[in-house]
């Protein structure tokens, strides 16, 4: 039986097939179990960001799906915060929400979306209400209905026992 390694060695270029290798490969001559893989897998998509085209001003923008700050519902609209610059789309909050929630985007209030990766502070509120400041120095608010997704801005969590969980 062929393996998935030796299937692509005939696909041109490394985009796939280093990646691939990378991930299936082995570690001091031992093989990787299924979570290792998986693991590595996942590391590896998150330092190969996504493109994703935009049309702004009667053009299409191709940008870094890591360069987005956040997006935040405007109506019929979303206002796309870039590191350099702003996008105003038509489309639902609830839609970005769907196309950027492989790219590590998290809800955080009915009309804001984050980019897990450039949250630097959580503040919590005494009414049960967090601020979440990004890079940049940009604060949202966190509404308690979207409180249990602030797991998902960090894989662990020390000494912060039952601060998420409230």
């Amino acid at each position: 039986m062929v393996s998935l390694l030796q299937a692509l060695e005939g696909i041109p270029g490394g985009r796939i097939r280093n990646p691939l290798k990378i991930a299936f490969g082995h570690t001091a001559g031992r093989e990787l179990s299924p979570s290792e893989v998986l693991q590595r897998l996942e590391t590896l998509a998150r330092l190969q960001s996504a493109r994703i085209a935009i049309k702004a001003k009667g053009r299409i923008l191709l940008i870094d799906a890591a360069d987005i700050i956040a997006v935040e519902a405007k109506g019929n609209y979303v206002l796309l915060h870039n590191t350099s610059s702003s996008h105003m789309l038509r489309e639902s909050i609830s839609r970005m929400e769907e196309k950027l929630n492989p790219h590590g985007f998290v809800r955080i209030h009915r009309s804001v979306l984050v980019n897990a990766a450039l949250v630097e502070e959580i503040q919590p509120r005494p009414a049960g209400e967090s601020v979440v400041r990004v890079k940049g120095g940009r604060e949202y608010t966190v509404t308690r209905t979207y409180k249990k997704n602030l797991q998902l801005l960090a894989q662990s969590w020390i000494g912060t026992d039952g601060f998420v969980a409230e």
